[in-house]
């Protein structure tokens, strides 16, 4: 049995003493469960057998990413197990784990300076573009995450267990967007059977351009790209809510000393979201929303090196 069959079918946990009384319940999918510890190993195998059914991906191609290291990992596993070279174009502005983890499963990495370690709609638009310059070689092929709609799918099954586990008892689903398939594919898989659902989503405060506002730099490594995403979905999104990224950290560390969730800045983000329409739906409520990796990846970045509360 391949590595590949571990994807999916992660645990659903209630939270249990953060969400205040009189909220609705918070439900939280444990995607670090996943091979590589995040939901992205869901879209980076469906994007290669997407490529692998089309032909636009045959045998001894190099596979080539823009990456802020989530997708580069789930890729990097993805490929080592079934034989394919990558080329990730990564930046020093994300976790030096991450780096280090697609490195140890095979990947060659090119870099891209940052300005002082932020993430920036700048730094996110030179990435693709050296990515664009290294999938011309020969015998690449480009994922091309952000306009790859093979990805959407990886995400069905994710909201297809969510309503298995909740016995299709889900009032609000909450995630943050980076290239916004993990929160349209979800939602479309719960709203088959859930019509009524409420969909949220998450992007940083300081670059909250899903809500209108300007570009601008900030620290939740994976989402907030500082422009809209092509594949975003505005109509299938009932809500957006902005959270700063100060707040996400510290959300990120309450979760895990309170809850036992050690996970990244992004699933800070959406318990900060989530816990805003907790509140407003009240008790008899469900709300769901998503561990989106480890906090593993992340011990040496502002969110825990410094071990502050």
């Amino acid at each position: 049995m391949s590595v590949l069959k571990g994807i999916g079918s992660t645990p659903l946990v209630r939270l249990r003493k953060i969400v205040p009384p009189g909220s609705a319940d918070i439900f939280m999918k444990l995607e670090w469960a996943n091979p590589t510890g995040s939901m992205k190993d869901r879209m980076a195998v469906a994007a290669i057998e997407g490529a692998e059914a089309s032909g636009a991906l045959k045998a001894g191609n190099t596979v080539v990413e823009y990456t802020a290291g989530t997708t580069g990992i789930s890729l990097a596993l993805v490929c080592a197990a079934k034989g394919y070279p990558l080329h990730i174009v990564f930046s020093d502005a994300f976790s030096d784990e991450k780096l280090r983890t697609m490195r140890a499963l095979g990947a060659k990495i090119t870099i891209v300076p940052s300005d002082k370690g932020r993430i920036t709609e700048k730094l996110i638009k030179a990435m693709i573009a050296k990515a664009g310059e290294v999938s011309a070689l020969p015998n690449h092929w480009w994922c091309d995450q952000l306009n790859n709609r093979d990805a959407f799918s990886g995400y069905h099954a994710l909201g297809e267990e969510i309503v298995g586990q909740t016995g299709g008892r889900v009032d609000a689903f909450v995630q943050s967007v980076g290239t916004a398939h993990s929160i349209h594919g979800a939602a479309h898989a719960i709203r088959r059977v859930i019509r009524t659902l409420h969909v949220v989503a998450v992007e940083p405060a300081e670059s909250a351009v899903l809500s209108g506002g300007p570009t601008g730099s900030h620290k939740i490594e994976g989402i907030g790209i500082g422009f809209i995403p092509p594949l975003w979905e505005p109509e299938e999104v009932d809500q957006i809510i902005p959270v700063p990224t100060a707040g996400a950290m510290a959300m990120a560390r309450r979760l895990a000393r309170e809850e036992g969730i050690f996970a990244g800045t992004s699933t800070g983000a959406n318990v900060v979201a989530a816990l805003s329409v907790a509140e407003k739906l009240g008790v008899g409520k469900t709300v769901v929303t998503i561990a989106v990796d480890s906090g593993l990846r992340y011990l040496s970045t502002d969110l825990y090196k410094s071990g502050i509360a």
